[in-house]
């Protein structure tokens, strides 16, 4: 699943007439960066969930036959953060784990192990702290994630989560962070460090920075 259902606040005026994750860097979209990566890691069912400016993204993505994929949408009248969002669309989803991907992310990483784990609840991708986020997310004790005290690391926004993550919640909009820290006080939540290319692409200033790398060292 690709999220891109956020508005992008920090981005506008960019995102005022397109979506986010329909940005370009290194002369393609976001997502187009994204897919081709799951393609390449042996995806073939792709769920995107969408609300400003979603018809652009359905226009852009279309089934994803021109990837090999088969995509399916989870339209939302308004953001329902990124909890809500997940939530709406287990039924697309089914009932096994499945990888979430932030569509407004740049990385190199090899997706293809994720396809061979099982997490409990969730399994997370933890990064370096970029300098605008210093005091990153949660620790990583061994393979247990936690909502612990010390040095900690950022939440990359690649996760893969068990349905029952969502069991108790209701329909609507709610963030994810509250589920991740009951699951991590229960012992459920494990990660991994990834100490790959990876950017957060949150302001137009970043977006810029990452454009030129990518045309500077010619990734395709």
């Amino acid at each position: 699943m690709i999220l891109a259902a956020g508005r992008g606040e920090r981005m506008r005026p960019l995102t005022d007439y397109t979506p986010k994750p329909l940005l370009a860097v290194g002369g393609k979209p976001l997502i187009e960066h994204l897919i081709e990566r799951l393609v390449a890691a042996g995806f073939s069912e792709l769920v995107i969930n969408h609300a400003h400016l979603g018809d652009q993204i359905e226009a852009f993505v279309g089934d994803g036959a021109r990837w090999g994929v088969h995509v399916r949408y989870s339209c939302e009248e308004r953001a329902l953060e990124t909890g809500g969002g997940i939530q709406r669309a287990l039924p697309l989803v089914g009932p096994r784990p499945f990888l979430v991907v932030n569509g407004d992310i740049w990385t190199d990483m090899d997706f293809a192990p994720l396809r061979r784990r099982s997490p409990r609840l969730a399994h997370l991708i933890l990064v370096e702290n970029p300098p605008h986020h210093p005091r990153g997310d949660f620790a990583l004790h061994g393979a247990r994630v936690l909502d612990a005290d010390g040095p900690r690391l950022t939440f990359s926004g690649i996760a893969l989560y068990h349905p029952d993550l969502f069991a108790d919640c209701r329909p609507g909009a709610f963030p994810l962070a509250p589920l991740l820290r009951q699951a991590m006080a229960e012992g459920q939540v494990t990660g991994e460090r990834f100490d790959g290319h990876w950017f957060d692409v949150g302001t137009p200033e970043r977006l810029q920075v990452l454009d030129q790398m990518l045309k500077a060292e010619g990734v395709p």
